[in-house]
């Protein structure tokens, strides 16, 4: 062996962020830098679909064929303004609905006497951990009209009022149902960045004669600026690229956004013009955190806390805390309990429309399968399929946030160990791609790479482990981020101190980085969990009737128009999601009661 492989050996060895770091770039460039070129060169490339549309299309040879149908033909507007201005529309009005919303909520428990604080705390950020389209599923269910779904609504059945069509499908609703859902990321940012606020800055704004608005505007609002971006960048980027509510309530109305339009192109095999708009998503996400990071990097410095004379002081409410307490309880009630109950009874209805006890039956919980009713579909409890798509949904969740949880730690031991260098940027950055990523274009690009085999890789197409490898690879971002953010906290004078006495890398990380970093790998498992088990766009092009999920069998039922399954199947996934919520963080709260032992 020469003495340069021995000393790069060494240094390995003696290094071992410097081998995780090559390790991750060479896996990261076949995982997310592959497929984003296959996406481009996709775009640039006849495909099979394009040979009867083009005269002399050779597949494969290069072209500006799909940005010119996409941007400068005559289905330029059905292609693409139409849906871009849908989405644009839609990702803003949830954005502003989402955090006004969010914004008061947070102000309201944290600098405010609000009584029951933890409990509303809990409560509030439940929308967050169900799939957003669940909430879509319920307003169906009060909205709906016999014009367009065919059955009528509660609001119909009992109040004999004639919804139209706008409250029932289109813009309004899915800007509704999204802002319902998002406005959770708002409420968790904005609680964080007001708890480190100094209620003394802001009273010696008062001192100084500022009035309210004055103290909000230059006091307040700086303070809380890198919340806001933040929260702006996640909600305008997801609910821009968000498949399952505009699906829901769009695609009956035609109404179309970017991520339905792909949907619809990729089930056609369009994937060349599919791609350009995924490529159209990626820029407005790029975009919008770019916009982000200049707004917030024109300030330096946030810094609140000193450290010392730090005190939160609370806003009495006086005799407006009995009005705000029960306006929280109806609330609550309206987004989630009521949502709940009304999907609940709907699975005991016999006739979807008719709310009557006398129509109520559990045939769908427990009922063998009857040609007359619901296609045959036996009751959820005794379908093979349902039983087979929840053992599918848990072990995909399981699996992914384990794995992820472990790759975030040393994505951030990586990352940390390397800061300041261009290694430790690329590992970061590359990281957090896929968070710009359509799911649906991302599902396609996957599906086309591991359809054949590829040297030592077998054909993965209509297996678990496919569906496992893009549900790991999309959640790096929030893995990622969690590790980083874990290792920051480490103090690297400990590992050191280890290394110093001889203990390898795999114990040092075992006995030490893991125990430290427990709450980083405990939201990265929760974060993933929730994620992979509420995914749909993601998976939807990849499933086989083996490795089917509980979200695309939801989906599929909902297009056979079978409601009472549709809720039941739903039902179940939010139960699972919540015990797993609570289960993980149960866990998290649990003290080990270990000590570091470097002997």
């Amino acid at each position: 062996m020469s003495k340069t492989l021995k000393f790069y050996r060494a240094k390995l060895k003696s290094k071992p962020e410097l081998t995780l770091s090559i390790f991750f770039i060479i896996v990261f460039s076949f995982l997310i830098v592959v497929p984003f070129l296959k996406m481009i060169h996709t775009t640039f490339t006849y495909q099979s679909y394009d040979l009867r549309l083009a005269r002399g299309a050779v597949q494969g040879a290069f072209t500006w064929f799909h940005y010119q149908r996409v941007f400068a033909s005559d289905l330029t507007k059905s292609f693409f303004i139409t849906p871009l201005l849908n989405s644009i529309g839609v990702g803003f009005s949830v954005t502003i609905i989402a955090m006004i919303l969010g914004s008061l909520l947070a102000w309201l428990f944290v600098r405010t006497d609000i009584p029951h604080r933890k409990f509303f705390q809990t409560v509030i950020v439940v929308p967050y951990m169900i799939p957003s389209w669940v909430i879509a599923l319920a307003w169906q269910l009060f909205f709906q009209n016999t014009r367009i779904g065919g059955q009528s609504g509660v609001l119909s059945t009992f109040f004999h009022i004639d919804v139209p069509d706008w409250l029932s499908y289109g813009f309004v609703p899915i800007v509704i149902c999204l802002a319902l859902h998002y406005y959770s990321y708002t409420f968790l940012l904005m609680s964080g960045a007001l708890q480190t606020i100094d209620s003394e800055l802001e009273e010696a704004g008062s001192i100084a004669g500022l009035k309210r608005r004055e103290i909000l505007r230059k006091i307040t609002f700086p303070l809380v600026l890198p919340a806001l971006g933040s929260s702006f960048v996640l909600t305008v980027t997801r609910s821009m690229g968000t498949f399952g509510t505009p699906a829901l309530l769009g695609l009956p109305v035609r109404f179309f956004t970017i991520p339905t339009q792909i949907y619809a192109m990729i089930n056609a095999r369009n994937m060349g013009d599919s791609f350009v708009l995924a490529l159209v998503l990626i820029v407005m996400a790029i975009t919008a955190i770019s916009i982000n990071n200049k707004i917030i990097g024109v300030r330096k410095s946030f810094v609140t806390m000193k450290g010392k004379g730090f005190r939160a002081k609370p806003m009495e409410l006086g005799k407006a805390k009995p009005v705000l307490v029960t306006l929280l309880i109806v609330f609550i009630i309206m987004i989630i309990v009521l949502p709940i109950i009304m999907l609940t009874w709907s699975t005991f209805m016999l006739l979807p429309d008719n709310y009557s006890f006398s129509n109520l039956t559990s045939h769908f919980w427990v009922g063998k399968s009857d040609a007359m009713i619901s296609s045959g579909e036996p009751g959820i409890f005794l379908n093979r399929g349902v039983l087979r798509a929840t053992l599918n949904s848990v072990k995909l969740g399981v699996l992914a946030s384990i794995v992820n949880a472990f790759l975030g730690l040393l994505i951030g031991y990586s990352v940390v160990k390397n800061r300041g260098t261009r290694i430790s940027k690329l590992i970061e950055g590359v990281a957090f791609a896929p968070y710009v990523f359509p799911g649906i274009a991302f599902s396609a690009i996957y599906l086309g790479m591991f359809s054949k085999s590829f040297g030592p890789i077998p054909a993965m197409y209509g297996t678990f482990a496919l569906i496992l490898l893009i549900v790991i690879v999309k959640n790096l971002p929030f893995s990622s981020r969690s590790g980083i953010a874990a290792m920051l906290q480490v103090d690297k004078s400990l590992e050191e101190t280890a290394s110093i006495q001889g203990i390898p890398w795999l114990k040092r990380f075992r006995l030490i980085i893991l125990p430290l970093c427990k709450s980083g790998f405990v939201s990265g498992m929760l974060l993933t969990f929730i994620t992979a088990m509420r995914e749909l766009s993601l998976v939807i092009l990849l499933v086989a009737p083996n490795t089917g999920l509980l979200t695309t069998m939801i989906f599929s039922y909902k297009t056979q128009e079978q409601t009472q399954h549709v809720n039941g199947v739903t039902l179940i996934l939010l139960v699972i999601i919540i015990l797993a919520n609570i289960i993980i963080k149960k866990f998290a709260n649990t003290k080990t009661g270990q000590s570091i032992n470097l002997g």
